[in-house]
């Protein structure tokens, strides 16, 4: 049986513009071994091609199929709901690729659904034109519920904010389709080729890449590099198969492999 790993990517391999130490020897010890991977990242504004620079500039060499996103996720889902859907959307860049490459046609009007993906360049105004939209009957997507770190000077209002912002407005929940929803953690092991016995999910956050694996019944492995901290791990229903640092102390082949 063949075994590989959906990994996050930041607080795992990189915080923010900086590399994790170690996390590039940990890739290319994968890549040298032949184990598979792909990185698995809620970022719904950014490409793969971005993905893929980013990881370069930070000495990680990887091509585009190794990094699958959140827009991909919904791209995917909305794809298989119907050909001819159209979508309003609050989102960039990643989102937008991923959409047209699943035939979903954007449109300003009378959309079947609207999806909101991270940005920074929609108004008020196009958020009340989504309000409108989803009051009339569409459907109402996000990619992700991740939350704002909440940091002084942070340029992103953060995703989870907006979804709340246009679901009280509404009166109606946003489906999620990025982590922990099984519909990007199904579509992510899928897209690896692994079963669910052969698949290990590495992530600093207990809320999304943990709590996803866990549900989906893939083995786990929490990073401390990131969001979680080890004092607040009681406090969760449920807990990772193996708690390390960081990746630099993850050894290959792992137990339960």
């Amino acid at each position: 049986m063949k075994h590989g790993l959906l990994i996050d990517m930041d607080g795992v391999i990189y915080s923010g513009e900086t590399l994790i130490e170690g996390a590039d020897k940990f890739i290319s010890d994968l890549q040298k071994h032949g184990i598979p991977f792909t990185f698995m990242t809620n970022n719904s504004q950014r490409t793969r091609l971005d993905g893929v620079r980013k990881l370069k500039h930070l000495g990680i060499d990887v091509t585009e199929d190794q990094i699958y996103t959140s827009a991909m996720a919904t791209g995917k889902f909305l794809g298989d709901q119907g050909a001819q859907g159209t979508a309003y959307v609050l989102g960039e860049g990643g989102l937008l690729t991923s959409l047209h490459e699943n035939g979903i046609s954007l449109v300003n009007t009378d959309p079947e659904f609207v999806v909101l993906g991270e940005g920074r360049n929609f108004t008020l105004e196009m958020v009340q034109r989504a309000v409108d939209m989803i009051l009339a009957g569409a459907k109402f997507i996000t990619t992700n519920r991740d939350p704002s770190p909440k940091k002084p000077g942070w340029s992103n209002l953060g995703i989870a904010a907006t979804t709340a912002m246009i679901e009280e407005a509404t009166g109606r929940k946003a489906f999620v389709t990025g982590k922990p929803s099984p519909v990007m953690m199904r579509s992510a092991r899928k897209y690896l080729g692994l079963e669910t016995a052969e698949t290990t999910v590495i992530g600093d956050t207990m809320e999304t890449d943990i709590q996803g694996g866990v549900q989906m019944g893939y083995k786990t492995i929490l990073v401390l590099s990131g969001i979680a901290k080890k004092e607040d791990l009681s406090r969760y229903a449920f807990k990772p198969d193996l708690t390390v640092s960081s990746v630099a102390q993850i050894a290959m082949p792992l137990k339960w492999w």
